[in-house]
């Protein structure tokens, strides 16, 4: 099927949370989540839109670009809040690596204050159901730096299998060298979970 004709939701729930497709008018608190996550995501995500925002102008403009990439099948970025508390814990991005396999691949960010509580991992998990359920997807893949532990457990802990490892393939802002892990789960594996 055309990935335009899927039928997808958008709202995911999970045990404690629920995960939504971003929308017009989420502007404001995605400023100032983004300004307080910045110096957070430093190391690890250098290249998220997180970094590049400014002002409210600009969060409004990386929003609607979310929703516009959501229309067009191209990428599925989610908001994960707090089912009670309505509270932003962390970001879920699914990019189209291949959408004749399917195949697709995750990211993700904690916001500072929803470390360590397992958000990610819980919210991981609803994004893999949705890929392999809503997208179709035949395989799903993460890649992490060898250096970002909390990365490549949630990886793991999402029943992922560790595919390979590149060492000392990029050099980071602080002069470091790292390499990066590569996971995978396939739709015959999730399936029989």
């Amino acid at each position: 099927m055309h990935p335009l004709l899927l039928d997808i939701p958008t709202r995911i729930e999970t045990e404690r949370l629920f995960l939504r497709c971003y929308q017009a008018g989420d502007g404001p608190w995605y400023y100032a989540m983004s300004q307080k996550n910045k110096f957070h995501l430093t190391r690890y995500e250098s290249g998220n839109a997180v970094m590049t925002i400014n002002s409210e102008e600009d969060a409004e403009i990386v929003v609607r670009g979310f929703a516009a990439s959501w229309a067009a099948r191209s990428a599925f970025f989610l908001g994960a809040f707090h089912q009670d508390t309505q509270v932003f814990v962390t970001q879920i991005y699914i990019g189209v690596v291949n959408w004749d396999l399917p195949e697709f691949d995750i990211g993700y960010f904690a916001d500072i204050d929803h470390e360590g509580k397992g958000y990610v991992t819980e919210a991981t998990k609803g994004a893999l159901r949705f890929a392999f359920e809503h997208l179709m997807a035949h395989r799903i893949r993460i890649e992490c730096d060898d250096t970002n532990v909390r990365s490549y457990r949630v990886a793991e802990r999402c029943g992922m299998i560790k595919e390979g490892h590149i060492r000392d393939n990029k050099k980071n802002a602080d002069g470091s060298i790292s390499g990066t892990l590569h996971y995978g789960l396939l739709r015959s594996e999730f399936i029989v979970r």
